[in-house]
C-alpha cells in the first residue's frame, strides 16, 4: 500500500506500524503525525477518506476526532485564564448567572475540567435541533440538578464538559467556543482544526464508518452512564448520523472536534513548548493542568480514570506507554492525541473506521514505535 507524506530518519517503525493498521488493524484512511524537539518528523496519511465513493485521503483530508476535542476546548479555556479574565475557583455563576441554582451555586470551573461538576446527565427533553442550536441544552444544564453531590466523586463529563465550558467562553469572551478557538489558539498557529466546521470546508471531510460491533451493551452498566454518553434526551449513538453535515457545522466542543492528525500534534506541541513563535500553555498553566485533579473508580466510565484540568493523564495512559509527564485525550472509536513534555514530543493520530473495543492496537502500536524510535 501507499503511505504518502514525510518520515524523517530513525522514525520509520512509525511508518511501519502505521502501515500495519491498514493491514492488521482495520484501518480504512488515516492520518498520523508527530512533533519531536520543535520539529515534524512524522507527517503520513493513506487509504481512503470516502470508500462508498472510492475518495482518497488526501494530504488536507480531515476527520470527526469526538472526544479528542476535548484537549482543544481545554486550552481555551485555559487561555482565558491566562489572559486573567476567568478564574478557576469562582463559581461558574458569577460568569454565568442562571447557572447558580439547583445546588450548582458552589460548583467551579475546576471541577467542569477535572469531571467533578456532577453534570454528567443533562436533565430535559430536547429534540436534536435544540441541541445543536446551543442556547436550549445550555439551558437545561443551567436549570437542573446536579446528578451527584459536586466535587464528592468525579464522572466522566461525555459532552456536557464542552457545553459548559463553552458557555463560560461566550459568556466571558463574547465569542462562540469554535470563534474563539480559531481567533485565540488554532488561528495563530494555522492549525487546521475545527468545531463547528464552515460549510466552505465539508468536501475535505471523510466519511465516518461506525463499528459493527461496538460492544455498546457491554460497556454501558448503568443508567446514568447510558444518560451520559446517549444523552441528552438518548439522541446519540456512535453511527452514521455523525456524517450528517448538521452535526458537523454546530459547535459540540466535547464530540466534533473535525482535523488531521497534523493540526493535533501541532496543538499539542504548541502546548508544551514553542512553534513558529507561538505558546499556548506557560509553563505554570502547564504544570497545573497536568496535575491530578480526579483519579480512582469513574462514576460514569466502569474503570479507573485519572484527569488533570480537561486532560487525561498517567496512569490511565498507560496503555500507550507514554512518559510518566504525558497528558492527552482520546476520543470514541480510536482517534488520539498527546504530548509529553520530558521527550519533547508531541502526537496526533485520527481515522475514519471506528473501534469501540478498549483494547483497540492502533493508536498504542502507534505511540510505542514512536518512544521505540527514540
Amino acid at each position: 500500500m501507499r503511505i504518502n507524506g514525510h518520515v524523517a530518519s530513525g522514525f520509520d517503525k512509525v511508518a511501519s506500524a502505521f502501515e500495519r493498521n491498514f493491514l492488521d488493524h482495520g484501518d480504512i484512511g488515516a492520518s498520523c503525525s508527530i512533533y519531536y524537539q520543535g520539529k515534524p518528523v512524522v507527517d503520513i496519511w493513506s487509504g481512503l477518506a470516502d470508500p462508498l465513493a472510492g475518495k482518497a485521503w488526501e494530504e488536507d483530508t480531515i476527520q470527526l476526532c469526538f472526544s479528542a476535542s476535548k484537549g482543544i476546548t481545554t486550552v481555551c479555556v485555559l487561555t482565558l485564564v491566562q489572559q486573567g479574565l476567568l478564574e478557576l475557583d469562582r463559581p461558574i455563576a458569577d460568569y454565568w448567572p442562571e447557572f447558580g441554582c439547583e445546588g450548582k451555586q458552589g460548583i467551579t470551573t475546576r471541577m467542569v475540567l477535572s469531571h467533578r461538576a456532577g453534570l454528567a446527565a443533562i436533565d430535559g427533553d430536547l429534540t436534536l435541533p435544540q441541541v445543536l442550536a446551543w442556547y436550549p441544552v445550555v439551558d437545561a444544564i443551567a436549570r437542573q440538578k446536579p446528578n451527584w453531590e459536586p466535587d464528592t466523586a468525579h464522572g466522566y463529563h461525555t459532552r456536557s464538559f464542552g457545553w459548559i465550558l463553552g458557555e463560560i467562553v461566550r459568556r466571558i469572551s463574547g465569542k462562540s467556543l469554535g470563534k474563539f478557538m480559531a481567533a485565540e489558539v488554532t488561528g495563530p498557529l494555522e492549525a487546521d482544526f475545527w468545531i463547528g466546521l464552515p460549510e466552505s470546508e465539508l468536501q475535505r471531510c471523510a466519511r465516518l464508518m461506525p463499528d459493527t460491533n461496538p460492544l455498546f451493551g457491554d460497556f454501558v452498566p448503568s443508567s446514568l452512564t447510558i444518560q451520559s454518553l446517549t444523552g441528552p434526551s438518548n439522541l446519540f449513538s456512535y453511527n452514521d448520523m455523525w456524517n450528517d453535515k448538521a452535526l458537523l457545522m454546530a459547535e459540540m466542543p466535547s464530540s466534533n472536534g473535525m482535523g488531521n492528525g497534523r493540526s493535533l500534534a501541532k496543538l499539542y506541541v504548541a502546548m508544551i513548548g514553542e512553534i513558529d513563535g507561538i505558546r499556548l500553555l506557560n509553563a505554570d498553566t502547564l504544570t497545573e493542568a497536568c496535575r491530578v485533579h480526579s483519579q480512582g473508580m469513574d462514576m460514569i466510565i466502569p474503570m479507573e480514570t485519572t484527569f488533570g484540568l480537561g486532560f487525561m493523564l498517567p496512569p490511565w495512559l498507560i496503555r500507550y506507554e507514554c512518559g510518566p509527564r504525558s497528558f492527552g485525550h482520546t476520543g470514541a472509536g480510536g482517534s488520539f492525541a498527546m504530548a509529553d513534555p520530558d521527550r519533547e514530543l508531541s502526537f496526533g493520530y485520527v481515522m475514519n473506521q471506528m473501534s469501540m473495543n478498549p483494547q483497540d492496537p492502533r493508536a498504542v502500536n502507534l505511540v510505542k514505535a514512536m518512544y521505540e524510535s527514540l
